[in-house]
């Protein structure tokens, strides 16, 4: 089976929500955990606009377990702002998969660009940029062994792949 390419990346997959105040301490400021539980909501997302979901991937016998973490924050959210994470893929391969985030504020127009966002590989996003970060998994299966997911689940996988921009080798 053809690779994946380390170079080629998803479209952006986008979810939006308003902070909430029990997400924000006494100065309204986002508590940074906060974004790490942000990051899963974009992946569960993701995985979601792509027609499945995490309970149907672990009922097929995969898990997905984080192995490593960057996040930088640039600007603090804060209660009641209406904020995007926007969630891709950078590297994907039947053991593995890497995904990069980036929070964003945004305003009324800021989400009238939202549609747009989809297929782009670069440039700016729209909105005031919050955090970035990027997480990094490995496909097991229940006993905690590599899983390859193109023999393990290989509709999700697909799936997974033909979000990939730039083509397919």
């Amino acid at each position: 089976m053809p690779k994946v390419s380390d170079e080629q990346v998803s479209r952006w997959f986008t979810t939006s929500f308003r902070v909430r105040y029990q997400e924000s301490d006494q100065m309204g400021v986002v508590y940074h955990a906060n974004y790490l539980n942000w990051f899963e909501i974009g992946r569960t997302e993701m995985i979601r606009q792509l027609g499945f979901t995490y309970r149907g991937m672990e009922e097929e016998g995969v898990l997905l377990p984080l192995v490593d973490l960057d996040i930088q924050y640039k600007s603090p959210a804060r209660y009641d702002d209406l904020v995007t994470v926007f969630t891709r893929m950078t590297v994907f391969s039947p053991l593995r998969i890497h995904y990069e985030y980036e929070v964003r504020r945004l305003n009324d127009e800021d989400r009238g660009l939202l549609d747009t966002v989809g297929q782009q590989e670069a440039g700016e996003l729209p909105g005031d940029k919050l955090v970035i970060g990027a997480t990094r998994h490995v496909w097991v299966n229940r006993d905690w062994k590599p899983a390859r997911l193109d023999k393990n689940v290989p509709k999700l996988y697909d799936a997974l792949r033909g979000s990939l921009l730039g083509g397919k080798e």
